[in-house]
């Protein structure tokens, strides 16, 4: 097996109970203009009653489908790492959505824009939405926390990404060049960002990228100065993408704080779904 058909398969080192049990919506049509219809998948949680609207959260895209269909060989929606995250998120009991594209930064705008004018159709709580992003697509995700960004999110919880280029370090935006991904940010600084935003990040201690951490560091040490909510968990040992490869405790523990954290600010408590090993 090839090292990107490894990743194309690889799912969460967690679970939870009601995961199979989650109502998925497949290849609904949120833009139709292009060459081509651009589509989401919608994960509600299990049992939810006729007519409820629960918050969302979106997992975010930060590469195009070309190009991350040349580098990994499938649409990002279509990963096990989102499809598990999906599911996560919806046995949790928040609806998740992952979603194609073309032009990362606005066609996430376009889908917003679609979730919270059809909402109620969704069965989603346009008031209560969230994001969730690792990696490459952390970027695009740190776009909607700027001022401007309207209307803005309840949360932001982020693995392993890179952040903002601060204090002259360009790793950001060197990484983007190479790797493809959005990079809206550019330029941007910690005053940019609205200061009320729930943010969680993930951090992978041993992660193979050296620019990434460090691209964390100066953020936590720059989100702390102004007292933003910024919460951090760092993963001693963890490599890069941690919450797929390295299955162990720790790595489980983060991945039930990341839905807890989700959860708390979105629908007002923890998740109350018990995990099991992965």
């Amino acid at each position: 097996m090839s090292q990107a058909s490894e990743i194309v398969k690889k799912t969460a080192v967690y679970q939870l109970p009601g995961m199979d049990a989650v109502t998925v919506h497949r290849d609904m049509v949120y833009q139709s203009s292009g060459p081509e219809a651009l589509t989401l998948d919608l994960y509600a949680p299990p049992d939810r009653p006729a007519g409820a609207r629960t918050p969302a959260v979106v997992l975010v895209a930060g590469y195009s489908d070309e190009g991350f269909g040349k580098m990994i060989g499938c649409r990002f929606k279509d990963m096990g790492s989102s499809v598990s995250w999906a599911r996560l998120i919806a046995a949790s009991g928040l609806t998740a959505i992952t979603y194609a594209n073309r032009e990362p930064a606005a066609d996430l705008h376009s889908l917003l824009a679609y979730v919270r004018d059809n909402a109620e159709s969704l069965g989603i709580d346009e008031t209560r939405i969230g994001v969730w992003a690792s990696s490459g697509n952390v970027p695009l995700a740190l776009s909607l926390l700027l001022r401007d960004a309207a209307p803005p999110l309840c949360c932001t919880a982020l693995s392993y990404g890179f952040m903002l280029d601060l204090d002259g370090a360009t790793g950001t935006a060197e990484a983007s060049k190479q790797f493809g991904f959005a990079n809206p940010c550019a330029g941007k600084t910690l005053d940019d960002l609205a200061p009320d935003v729930p943010l969680f990040l993930a951090r992978a201690g041993k992660d193979q990228f050296a620019q990434l951490n460090e691209s964390i560091d100066r953020f936590v040490a720059g989100a702390l100065a102004r007292n933003l909510p910024v919460t951090l968990v760092n993963h001693p040992e963890a490599p890069h993408a941690f919450d797929l490869f390295l299955d162990n405790e720790t790595s489980r523990e983060i991945i039930r704080q990341v839905l807890g954290f989700l959860c708390f600010h979105l629908a007002g408590s923890p998740s109350q779904s018990r995990g099991v090993r992965g």
